[in-house]
């Protein structure tokens, strides 16, 4: 790995030689960006995608770095040109280079000049995240031809943090139509609302999954707010939460329904994974209905927090479904 630093230009360069004909990487290299892409270092971080099959003009990125192919020669080199937005004007290029017959260098070869916040956020964060990036997909080109990495590459803190909250964006969304087993619970709804986040290829699709990871292993300043409710409540006439108040009560290969009929209301949660070729929807979606006059006191506080626990939940549970976990991936 190098990195050099010109007036206002950045060269970046990281390679790995790789024990096997060029052509065998090269056949690697040709899959850059498509569904099953083994260099691109998946689910860590947002996946390479473009709006058609690999060529020049094809246009995409990954996350909020976008690019363009400018030059493609199938199973040697593919240069990609910044979109301005980017921060970056110039581009980057993969490209194998034979070493004779059994051997093979793997290079991606950035040169930019920074413009506008890039110029403060290449020092400070993107240069760290870059390098991991790379570092990772030359790991992964190496574990695809020999079987083994043998030194894998170490994030810094920074790359980790990056890693993990690049794919991590919880937004508030309508309860999808999709949530059959949601929609067929008869009581009516005094508060319905659902959160989803994207995650990228290689992150379970099993619902139960989901629902174990958000309800059963809350952040700890949810579980001490739990705890604070349950110390409350009997105050007002309020039923104590204990584990089946998240037990599953029904479930498809695509959802998992939790909830409890309690005396003060009843509520149902919904956790929904809709998987496509790039990625999963993971929809959290909550509706409650009260039953006594404690339990309509109670749900106008529920609403004041509940967005933001509900929001934090998710946000932990896909944090941990798609941080790094490949060897050597702890930072220092």
């Amino acid at each position: 790995m190098a990195t050099t630093c010109g007036i206002g230009t950045i060269v970046n360069v990281h390679e790995r030689e790789l024990p096997t004909a060029a052509d065998a990487v090269g056949r690697l290299l040709d899959r850059i960006g498509s569904v099953d892409d083994p260099l691109w270092p998946a689910p860590t971080w947002l996946p390479m995608r473009f709006d058609r099959p690999l060529g020049v003009g094809a246009d995409g990125g990954h996350g909020a770095v976008h690019y363009r192919v400018i030059r493609y020669e199938p199973g040697r080199v593919v240069e990609f040109a910044f979109h301005p937005a980017s921060g970056l004007d110039g581009s980057h290029v993969l490209e194998v280079e034979p070493r004779g017959t059994d051997r093979c260098v793997l290079r991606h070869r950035l040169v930019g000049r920074p413009t506008g916040a890039m110029r403060l956020l290449w020092p400070l964060v993107v240069r760290a995240c870059h390098d991991a990036v790379l570092e990772h997909l030359l790991d992964n080109a190496e574990r695809a031809v020999t079987g083994t990495v043998r030194e894998p590459v170490r994030y810094t803190r920074r790359a980790r943090l990056a890693a993990t909250a690049e794919s991590v964006r919880v937004r508030a969304v309508p309860v999808p139509a999709g949530a059959g087993l949601l929609g067929a619970w008869p009581a009516r709804r005094d508060l319905a609302d659902a959160f989803a986040v994207r995650v990228p290829p290689g992150t379970s699709s099993d619902p139960q999954d989901w629902a174990d990871g958000i309800f059963h292993d809350p952040p700890a300043a949810v579980a001490a707010l739990l705890r604070v409710r349950n110390a409350l409540v009997p105050l007002i006439g309020v039923d104590r939460a204990d584990a089946t108040a998240f037990a599953t009560v029904a479930r498809t290969d695509r959802e998992v329904l939790l909830g409890v009929d309690a005396s003060h209301l009843g509520f149902r949660a919904s956790v929904l994974v809709e998987p496509d070729e790039n990625g999963s929807t993971v929809t959290v979606s909550t509706v409650a209905a009260v039953r006594t006059r404690a339990g309509r006191a109670y749900l106008a506080v529920v609403r004041l927090v509940h967005p933001a626990v509900i929001r934090a939940m998710v946000r932990r549970a896909a944090r941990r479904a798609t941080a790094p976990t490949a060897p050597g991936l702890v930072g220092t």
